[in-house]
């Protein structure tokens, strides 16, 4: 090994005074050769409370193998998750955002401390994994992300979101109480993130275009030999990095993240892409404003139809050839970068150039002169109610545009109550506001209300806009990280029931038919709400969180404002 693999270990173990840290270090099994080795650290989000990451403990014990195989000695150790589709609609979901910020400084802190030269991190929920790339990004070391891998479906070809849309339609009385049961007992089979292009598979899949994962990482089965041999390898890649001193800051470049922004496009991915690429850009200091998804958003179509939109899972594109396929369409038209570094050492068109096209007869992946939409879904929209802009999942299957009267809700679960009690009607605009990063706080996602919205057969005939975000399984005709937020003094403070509304996904605009004095009239005579948390971390987040339209970080970028 050369003697920049051992840049940061060597300040830890080396030399007589470092005797103390070798003493810990060989209760743990260290030997006499593991001090002379690079030392990699295996970050793993292993927990029992979600399947999304209930398997990754066996996964960071494989990429333990590949490390230690390939020369180096590896550490596992072990950061937080969460789960949102448990806590989904309820309190508890205010912490879902926040994770992904205490993953990120959790293993910052970890491998600053301990010294490690390379790691692995491996994620399978949606906050796991921008957490990780976070955390990598600032420690700028060699290191790869390593994807738990996607569910597979449940009986009936059910997931997750299913279960959430049955609750909607027993509201509504198309489906009892004993139907609802059956499909909660089988939806969910195993171990494995969310099954549709939801916001795990979509990050995933941006993660491993952008070069920081191994080819094939992003769309490989949970519980497979393809995922098990992928820890490996990653593993066994670290070294090689080590010794050509590849770093995160090489790879995630601007140009490593226009090719994100485009897979996420093409693959029909969650609003969550903007919010989590935004804040891994600012992690190793790269330029990326809402603007970039706008401006890559013209030229580059919908081919995926996953759900929740579509009707196929990932699992199943996995069984047709995954992601790379289409990566390699959208290369071949121009739309990639491919001269992008990757975590191989090699260019991302390297590593295309033997891939095979999707079989004969595949109806997953659409070709370039069919598409599902031959712009962006992913919609940045400005107007009187987003100054600071917002973001719109427009597939079309909605229609491009909705106007109608405002229906003002100040909590998710006043408005999910309202919706299911038959209040919210048809036609109406409805509104969430106090519900973003520092209003929440914590910025929740909206699934309950929208999946109470499809259930209950309002997909079309109801708006949703929010200054909080949705699951990447939401789908409707949805605006949310509307800025300023409403806690901030936003225009959506102002709104009143019946202000008429409108969404124009055609030209991006958020507009209510409102002059602007009287919405500056409103605005002066509205006072903050107290805040909902006066200490612990939900308050220290509210306090040191920025705007949504960069990302909602809480390390310096618009936090002031």
């Amino acid at each position: 090994m050369s003697n920049h693999s051992r840049k940061y270990s060597s300040r830890v173990v080396d030399g007589n005074a470092r005797a103390p840290a070798r003493a810990m270090l060989r209760a743990t099994g260290f030997t006499d050769d593991d001090f002379h080795k690079p030392q990699v650290g295996i970050a793993s989000t292993w927990s029992n409370l979600t399947p999304c990451n209930m398997h990754i403990h066996s996964l960071a014990e494989e990429a333990a193998k590949g490390a230690d195989g390939a020369g180096g000695k590896s550490v596992i150790f072990n950061t937080i998750t969460i789960s949102d589709g448990i806590a989904n609609g309820t309190e508890g979901m205010k912490y879902s955002l926040v994770s992904r910020e205490i993953i990120a400084d959790s293993i910052e802190a970890v491998a600053g401390c301990e010294g490690f030269d390379g790691l692995v991190a491996i994620g399978g929920c949606d906050k796991n994994m921008p957490g990780c790339l976070i955390a990598l990004g600032r420690l700028n070391r060699p290191a790869i992300f390593v994807y738990g891998g996607t569910i597979l479906p449940g009986v009936n070809h059910t997931d997750i979101i299913s279960v959430f849309e049955a609750v909607g339609a027993h509201a509504k009385g198309d489906m009892k109480a004993i139907e609802v049961k059956q499909i909660e007992e089988t939806a969910i089979p195993g171990a494995g993130s969310c099954g549709g292009m939801y916001t795990a598979n979509t990050m995933a899949s941006a993660i491993e275009v952008m070069g920081m994962s191994l080819p094939g990482s992003s769309s490989q089965n949970a519980t497979s030999e393809n995922k098990i041999r992928d820890c490996q390898q990653a593993g066994e890649a670290v070294l090689h990095l080590l010794q050509q001193n590849i770093r995160p800051s090489d790879i995630m470049s601007r140009p490593a993240f226009e090719n994100a922004i485009t897979l996420v496009i093409a693959l029909g991915g969650s609003t969550n892409a903007v919010l989590h690429l935004l804040a891994m850009a600012h992690s190793v200091g790269v330029e990326l404003t809402l603007d970039d998804f706008s401006r890559i958003g013209k030229r580059v179509p919908v081919l995926a139809d996953l759900r929740p939109s579509g009707h196929y899972m990932m699992s199943e594109l996995v069984d047709i050839g995954g992601i790379l396929p289409l990566m390699k369409m959208l290369l071949d038209a121009g739309l990639l970068h491919g001269d992008c570094l990757t975590v191989t050492g090699k260019t991302l068109a390297e590593n295309l150039a033997g891939v095979q096209p999707y079989p004969d007869g595949q109806a997953i992946i659409r070709p370039f002169n069919n598409p599902i939409k031959p712009d962006s879904h992913l919609r940045i929209l400005y107007g009187n109610l987003a100054p600071g802009g917002a973001v719109a999942k427009i597939t079309g299957k909605e229609g491009l545009g909705f106007t109608g009267p405002a229906r003002v809700f100040d909590s998710e679960e006043e408005t999910l109550a309202r919706i299911l009690d038959g209040t919210v009607q048809k036609g109406d605009v409805v509104v969430i506001r106090y519900e973003g990063p520092k209003g929440g706080p914590g910025m929740r996602e909206m699934l309950s209300p929208t999946s109470a919205i499809m259930g209950k057969g309002l997909g079309k005939g109801v708006a949703l806009i929010t200054d909080g975000r949705f699951s990447g399984g939401s789908h409707g005709f949805v605006v949310g990280h509307i800025t300023p937020e409403a806690r901030q003094g936003g225009p959506l403070a102002m709104l009143e029931d019946g202000d008429i509304i409108t969404i124009d996904a055609e030209h991006n605009r958020l507009e209510v038919q409102l002059t602007d004095s009287v919405i500056a009239d409103r605005l002066s005579r509205w006072q903050p709400p107290e805040p909902r948390y006066r200490r612990g971390v939900l308050a220290k987040y509210a306090r040191t969180v920025g705007s949504a339209s960069y990302g909602a970080v809480t390390d310096g970028h618009d936090n002031a404002h």
